[in-house]
């Protein structure tokens, strides 16, 4: 789902791109208290790059990410000290990046939305909220999941 506007490079790549002060870093255990304080995070770090307008949408989305990478966190073979979740904020104005890593090889694969189930529609929320979405495989095995946001002018 990559944009017209945003040429594609990888995460890894846009992180290396970012300075220090545009980046909050934030590991998270593989434990399902790790959504709240993934909200929190995201919230305080756009409070204090002046962009709380993205706030709401910004907490759902990352709300949705982090609770797949728990979910997918713990698999057989590991525990949870060797499974680790990374919450990363990137800004590069006026896009503001959200990127989950977690040590999950399983693809991130939306699904029709079921709004009756309780379970489904993390994705479709990931989308509907953001700019555009997407992951990348990481090089130690796992993967990193995105999400775009752009500031208003």
């Amino acid at each position: 789902m990559p944009s017209a506007q945003l040429p594609r490079r990888s995460v890894r790549e846009m992180l290396r791109s970012a300075g220090a002060a545009d980046q909050a870093i934030c590991p998270l255990g593989p434990q399902a208290d790790s959504v709240k304080t993934a909200r929190d995070v995201t919230r305080s770090t756009l409070d204090e790059w002046g962009l709380s307008e993205l706030g709401d949408d910004a907490a759902l989305v990352v709300s949705e990410l982090v609770t797949n990478a728990v979910r997918y966190a713990l698999y057989p073979g590991k525990t949870r000290d060797e499974s680790p979740i990374t919450l990363t904020l990137v800004r590069f104005s006026p896009d503001i990046l959200l990127v989950v890593a977690d040590p999950s090889d399983e693809v991130p694969t939306p699904k029709e939305p079921d709004f009756i189930s309780e379970h489904g529609r993390g994705l479709y929320i990931v989308e509907t909220y953001s700019q555009e979405w997407g992951w990348d495989a990481l090089d130690d095995g796992g993967k990193a999941v995105w999400a775009r946001f752009r500031a208003s002018d």
